[in-house]
């Protein structure tokens, strides 16, 4: 099909699915459907070709984070923006990007997917940079155990042609079966000694000893060497940089370490390191992944949790003294169908405070999961909306922060967005 008219079609399907309250991936599922090869062709018009993120965690954040800080370099980039990951989402992103002749203006595509959907995005579009973030137990009921998702990234890794930055951190990213099947050079980044123990790889959160697995540091990498609260200190090109970020979370500053190792292995000797930094200070969480939002005077907190090892450095990384606490546990598939990772995150930090309202379609699986550690629970209300109305009204006069998985966040801030100024995400 020529290419303008699936692009009049596609984006006509767009603003149907705008008018009806519809998702952002419909309209990429429609254009797959007429025109199998849009999302090559289109992507193909880039000069600097595309960048590919991907991992259990982080991916939303540091594609964030990477587009920003390219752009304060003077680079135009297209991104899928609203964390829609699978490539449907490319499409329906594209469809906005395009004028109505199907032409990208952009210098570069940064682009994070579900790693099963890159391993089928690899195999028509080979990414010039992909950045590795980690490997950890997620959505059992898709992906199986980890050593399957470990699969998926080789199939990325391997089809890269310009660079790939891994953190080299996690045992199974550092591999030599993994190592072996990459043909384009290799760009790592991590944490200092000291902050090994705050960020566990998978293994390490089942009792394994995984030392020995560790690579040796390469001087010319990127690392995370020291944190506290906001402040993050970060050797970079041999420096040793204090940073301070607006992203919450001691998991985000590991974040923005890849995040700036991947843009000097895509810019290079061009690469303005002052102006990078500065951007960095700058950017602000993605949409419910530690989004601060204001209900009432005081801060509301969103916090998108999706498996243990990204629960766990949420309750790590965000103190619940003075605050209402809200747990939201949905099983719809984009979240996983498989709740049994609950059962791997300790809740005793919640402990003193309580948790204020637990709810979603898996409220009273969350409830219980609480009591077993003894933490108390004043509501429990499986539906969102009454839940929100609930917890906002009984802790009027506290900041809130809600732990929520993927579509009970959406489902939140759809809520939310009626009481407050919520950024739209189309």
């Amino acid at each position: 099909m020529p290419k303008p008219l699936t692009t009049v079609l596609g984006k006509a399907v767009r603003r149907i699915a705008r008018l009806k309250g519809g998702g952002s991936a419909l309209p990429g599922l429609f254009v797959e459907k007429i025109d199998s090869n849009f999302v090559a062709d289109t992507l193909g018009q880039l000069p600097g070709g595309v960048v590919l993120i991907s991992g259990t965690n982080g991916k939303t954040t540091t594609t964030k984070m990477v587009v920003e800080l390219l752009e304060g370099q003077g680079l135009t980039v297209f991104t899928n923006k609203t964390g829609s990951n699978f490539i449907r989402g490319v499409a329906a992103a594209l469809l906005e990007a395009i004028d109505m002749k199907g032409n990208l203006k952009a210098d570069i595509a940064v682009l994070e997917l579900d790693e099963a959907h890159a391993v089928h995005f690899v195999r028509t579009i080979q990414p010039r940079y992909s950045l590795l973030l980690n490997v950890m137990r997620d959505q059992l009921d898709r992906f199986g155990e980890i050593d399957a998702t470990a699969k998926m990234l080789t199939t990325i890794a391997a089809a890269t042609t310009g660079g790939v930055v891994l953190n080299r951190d996690d045992p199974r990213l550092v591999a030599r079966s993994f190592i072996d099947a990459i043909k384009a050079p290799v760009y790592t980044y991590g944490v200092s000694k000291k902050l090994h123990s705050h960020f566990p790889s998978d293994d390490e959160l089942r009792g394994r000893n995984t030392k020995n697995q560790r690579v040796a540091f390469r001087k010319s990498d990127s690392s995370l060497e020291d944190l506290s609260d906001n402040m993050a200190i970060i050797s970079f090109s041999g420096k040793s940089r204090e940073i301070s970020l607006k992203v919450n979370g001691i998991y985000n500053a590991l974040n923005a370490v890849g995040a700036t190792a991947l843009c000097r292995v895509i810019l290079g000797q061009t690469l303005d390191e002052e102006k990078l930094f500065a951007t960095l200070a700058t950017i602000t969480p993605a949409f419910g992944r530690g989004e601060q939002l204001t209900l009432g005077g005081h801060p509301l907190e969103l916090v998108l949790v999706k498996n243990p090892s990204g629960f766990r450095l949420g309750l790590k990384s965000f103190r619940p003294d003075g605050y209402a606490t809200m747990i939201a546990i949905n099983d719809n598939y984009a979240d996983g169908r498989d709740m049994s990772w609950l059962w791997d995150v300790g809740f005793e930090s919640l402990k003193p405070q309580g948790v204020s309202e637990v709810s979603g379609i898996r409220a009273y699986d969350m409830a219980l999961r609480l009591q077993y550690d003894e933490v108390e629970i004043s509501h429990v209300e499986s539906d969102l909306k009454k839940a929100l109305k609930q917890f906002t009204t009984a802790n009027s006069d506290l900041p809130k922060r809600i732990y929520c998985t993927y579509t009970a966040m959406l489902a939140l801030r759809k809520e939310l967005a009626k009481l407050t100024t919520v950024e739209e995400v189309l």
